[in-house]
């Protein structure tokens, strides 16, 4: 059975407010993350389709809060819940909190890839 641990997870990456610690089972990535200072991903996720994430995670949450806005609803996730972020989200979290996720990697490449070119551009480079 695959598997993957934080401590096995081939990818560290530091952006700025969180450390996502990630790799690879199967066809989903898994995500180890822990944000170190509070922050919204709405701006990296501007210019998708309505201006939110389409790409679905499961995961769970170890520690803090996450907040994700969706067209009709806004949801809050709490240290020991379990949660799915649909397609159309936008989520922000406070500082200290700590989630496991499991996205698609597929899916996921092409959000990273949008937010990268977000963040790139509104550092100027």
């Amino acid at each position: 059975m695959p598997k993957i641990s934080k401590e096995s997870a081939p990818n560290v990456e530091e952006f700025g407010p969180a450390l996502d610690i990630s790799g690879s089972v199967d066809e989903y990535t898994v995500n180890f993350v822990t944000i170190r200072q509070e922050h919204s991903l709405a701006e990296l996720l501007k210019g998708l389709p309505r201006d939110s994430c389409p790409c679905p995670h499961w995961g769970y949450l170890f520690a803090g809060k996450i907040t994700v806005t969706y067209a009709d609803r806004v949801e809050s996730y709490h240290a020991g819940d379990a949660f799915l972020m649909s397609p159309g989200h936008v989520p922000a979290a406070e500082a200290g909190t700590e989630f496991v996720q499991f996205s698609p990697t597929d899916q996921l490449n092409l959000v990273r890839a949008h937010m990268t070119a977000a963040a790139r551009a509104m550092q100027g480079a």
